[in-house]
């Protein structure tokens, strides 16, 4: 019997990707491994968000041809997209069975690979006009499925090469959505987190035109048993429309993921970010008037070109008199064949590092505050299907705060009222109400 080993780097969009890849291979009877066994076929999902990501996919594939010498090789994902002429003339691929394929020719990578055929596919993913469909009907031992709706970008920040790699914006039809979403349901899955790569354009490209606040709307009416979780939201496109949606209807957690990347404004200028710190403040302002104890996420980039230490400390300052929960902090780094990276004024790395730690300090701080803020309230909270390493229950509630919790095996993968009662090294401690 064929062995498989799936290897994917990057965003969240890759692995539900790789976990679609996946699944059609063990429904022809092809064991999807780990990377600690050998197999007969290697699938590599690559990543080029930065320099150092592409780096890492070559330095992937390059161990994973070494420890299977015999195996076919797939090639697919951004570096795969960007870098497919140079990886076609690695060394380490010359007389080895490989394809490479673009990343809006993945739904075919599966069905070579259980063939044994090789065909690459890399096209122009400038010219796409619809989403790859990836269909699958469960993520294995997870409570937690992503449902990807959305593919590309058209927003073409300085730094970013994703727009790039993969293409314009397209959607899934909301009828597809809806029929993806059911058979997450129908396997058992809780909650479903939404995600694209610019989610919040959605259904722009479709005819009749959707966004998602249409989308809530269809998929929480006709599915009341799932909870959906928005990944994340471009500050212009959380509107009123959504936010009403979110507050009256319970399946929406209540969560949003929001981008600023820097808090100063010329740097926002220079990123080609498309708002001001005030109207990101505004933003915010309105999400918490919409739904208290609303749980925000902040996206920031540290040691952006020309950002001095004045607009650091502008930026520290802002970001301290927003109400948010948490940051996800990247140090910039330099991908070559976008605007950021020619530009002058490079930060040092050690600088860049110095100020994401700072960043990180402050998410600290604000995470623990919140979760403190939370103490005493009563939450639904998904259990995973696993425990933590003390064989405590863990999960998540509606507005992201971690959980554990005392119970038997009976309440794994499931919804469950719990009140929020102690706050011990970082993590919230609750108890199940009957």
């Amino acid at each position: 019997m064929k062995k498989a080993i799936i290897t994917t780097l990057g965003c969240k969009v890759n692995q539900l990707e790789s976990a679609a890849i996946g699944a059609a291979l063990e429904n022809a009877g092809i064991p999807v491994s780990s990377e600690k066994d050998t197999a007969d076929i290697i699938i590599l999902n690559t990543c080029t968000v930065t320099a150092h990501a592409s780096a890492q996919s070559r330095q992937k594939l390059r161990h994973l041809l070494r420890k299977n010498p015999e195996a076919d090789i797939y090639i697919t994902g951004c570096h795969a997209e960007e870098a497919h002429e140079e990886l076609e003339k690695m060394e380490e691929l010359h007389g080895r069975n490989f394809s490479i394929y673009g990343n809006n020719h993945k739904d075919s990578l599966a069905a070579n690979a259980i063939a044994g055929t090789h065909h690459s596919d890399v096209g122009n993913i400038m010219q796409a006009r619809e989403v790859t469909r990836l269909p699958m009907t469960r993520f294995a031992r997870r409570t937690r499925a992503y449902l990807r709706i959305q593919d590309g970008c058209n927003a073409f920040c300085s730094y970013c090469i994703v727009p790039y790699t993969r293409g314009p914006s397209r959607s899934l039809p909301m009828a597809e959505v809806v029929e993806q979403a059911r058979a997450f349901a129908n396997s058992g899955h809780l909650e479903l987190v939404l995600t694209g790569i610019h989610l919040g354009l959605y259904g722009a490209d479709l005819k009749p035109q959707e966004n998602l606040v249409s989308l809530l709307d269809v998929l929480t009416a006709s599915l009341p048993q799932l909870r959906f979780r928005i990944s994340s939201l471009e500050p212009v496109e959380i509107d009123n429309a959504l936010l009403s949606l979110m507050a009256n209807r319970s399946g929406i957690q209540p969560h949003l993921h929001i981008p600023l990347q820097s808090g100063c404004d010329t740097i926002l200028k220079a990123m080609n970010r498309r708002y001001t710190t005030a109207q990101f403040r505004e933003v915010i302002a309105n999400c918490h008037r919409h739904i208290p104890g609303l749980a925000i996420g902040i996206d920031i980039l540290a040691g952006f070109p020309g950002e001095t230490e004045a607009d650091f400390t502008r930026a520290v300052q802002f970001l301290e008199s927003l109400d948010f929960t948490y940051l996800h902090v990247f140090p910039y780094s330099i991908r070559p064949g976008t605007r950021a990276a020619e530009l002058p004024d490079q930060v040092p790395q050690a600088e860049k590092e110095r100020r994401a730690a700072i960043l990180r300090e402050l998410s600290g701080q604000r995470k623990q505050a919140f979760y403190k803020s939370q103490l005493g309230t009563i939450h639904p909270v998904i259990f995973e299907g696993r425990r933590d390493h003390s064989g405590n229950l863990k999960g998540f509630t509606d507005n992201y705060v971690d959980i554990r919790a005392i119970g038997d095996d009976s309440l794994l993968r499931s919804r469950l009222k719990t009140r929020l009662n102690t706050l011990e090294d970082g993590i919230v401690h609750g108890e199940i109400i009957p």
